[in-house]
């Protein structure tokens, strides 16, 4: 018998890519995007008997015929209206894509050095841009029907480029906003960002709704790649709104002695899945994932994270937190892959989690694959409600529980965003915890 899921129909994507203009599309394009949509049509569609789908429980969104958005939109958002959004407009480069697509006249691009490419993926690909046609879709391969479905609607997203030896001083903020006219729909967004040997930038990217409670899907595919010595930061906040439902597949390819530092923060979405796939493919690369996750309500929200060591004398560090209430429920995977070639790995894992209420539920499973013997490798995770001795110590000093509790939640989730070096990042995130918080106080 056909799985409910599988069994869903899919005619309605299919009938969409009709839209997807081809004029002026080069060739290479049309073929990527047709081996997507082949790939689609013969890939099932993420269900609970896939082993690595088996916590995560996205029927909601396998089930709703979403209309995929092949154009800009008619999206009335003004330059008043993405302000708010802003870190830094008058210093950053902050690219603004509404449901999908580069608007560069909400934009603020300011001064880059020279070489640095920032702005709309599509613009890339038709000024043939050397870097767009030699790495997109080489490193995110067939990861699942939406990754697919990505490539077969591949058309706008962001495209950022620093050159060979360039530093890059100031973040580049990739703003992407949902709209009102995103109801109902599917935005499928491709980002590609390429650090060349010895370049260094940070990259912040959010994901904002304009579109009140309004049920919608960002599928989100991003491509980064870091060249041999390259150090990148790369900072990615959610909040999208009640009805937004988040996918993303965040693929990484690092050469030697590359750096990659990867932030992920997870603030409000319906069905949130953060797919990380880090490959570690030259000797004495090192990667660092961090992340927080804050759910409540009914949401789901997963990090699925792997990290495959490929080459000798590498280093990677995971370290996830995540606050659950009311009836949500988290899943949480920390899969380190080393090969037998990958000597002398060095790696570390964990999981915390606070729960905040008994009908909360997180699934963390942190796992280890190692083929090579020189290696020093650990994984933990920790599950649990506020420490009731904690507690007890900030009532014996004449602090109510109310309070006791939400000061040591506050304190839990700032550790992770007290370790952003940004500070307009840093100070954004510290207010929206306290102000989540601060009612329990």
């Amino acid at each position: 018998m056909a799985n409910t899921i599988t069994a869903v129909p899919r005619d309605h994507f299919i009938n969409d890519l009709a839209g997807v203009t081809q004029n002026g599309s080069p060739a290479w394009l049309g073929a990527l995007r047709e081996k997507g949509k082949q790939s689609f049509v013969a890939t099932e569609f993420p269900h609970t008997k896939m082993e690595e789908w088996r916590q995560t429980n996205i029927s909601t969104v396998v089930k709703t015929p979403f209309r995929s958005l092949t154009a800009s939109t008619d999206h009335g958002l003004s330059a008043d209206s993405v302000a708010a959004y802003f870190y830094a407009p008058d210093t950053w480069t902050e690219l603004v894509f509404v449901d999908g697509f580069f608007d560069a006249a909400l934009s603020k691009q300011n001064t880059l050095p020279k070489g640095v490419v920032a702005g709309g993926l599509n613009a890339a690909i038709h000024d043939s841009h050397p870097a767009v046609e030699k790495h997109l879709n080489q490193h995110v391969g067939d990861r699942n029907a939406y990754t697919a479905l990505n490539a077969a609607f591949l058309q706008d997203g962001a495209f950022v480029y620093v050159p060979k030896k360039v530093v890059v001083e100031t973040p580049i903020h990739l703003v992407f906003v949902s709209s009102t006219a995103a109801k109902d729909a599917a935005a499928h967004i491709r980002n590609l960002i390429v650090l060349e040997e010895s370049a260094q930038a940070n990259i912040v990217v959010s994901y904002r709704n304009a579109a009140s409670n309004a049920t919608y899907l960002n599928n989100v595919v991003d491509e980064v790649v870091v060249g041999a010595n390259a150090n990148l930061h790369w900072y990615k906040l959610v909040e999208e709104g009640a009805g937004g439902n988040h996918l993303n597949t965040l693929a990484v390819a690092q050469s030697r002695d590359s750096r990659f530092r990867g932030f992920s923060f997870s603030l409000e979405g319906a069905v949130i899945r953060n797919q990380i796939c880090l490959a570690l493919e030259g000797p004495g690369a090192e990667c660092s994932l961090e992340g927080l996750y804050l759910n409540d309500g009914e949401r789901l929200i997963d990090n699925a994270l792997t990290i495959t060591h490929k080459a000798p004398n590498c280093q990677s560090r995971i370290g996830y937190k995540g606050i659950l209430d009311d009836k949500s429920k988290s899943v949480f995977t920390g899969f380190v892959h080393v090969h037998q070639e990958a000597q002398q790995t060095d790696s570390d894992q964990l999981s915390q989690n606070l729960l905040l209420s008994d009908h909360a539920t997180i699934d963390t499973k942190p796992q280890l694959e190692i083929y090579a013997d020189d290696v020093k490798c650990t994984h933990g995770a920790t599950v649990g409600s506020p420490p009731e001795e904690v507690i007890f110590y900030f009532r014996s000093r004449g602090i109510d529980e109310k309070t006791a509790r939400g000061m040591l939640t506050y304190a839990f989730a700032d550790d992770v965003a007290g370790e952003v070096e940004i500070d307009e990042v840093s100070k954004r995130l510290d207010r929206w915890v306290y102000e989540k918080y601060s009612p329990k106080f």
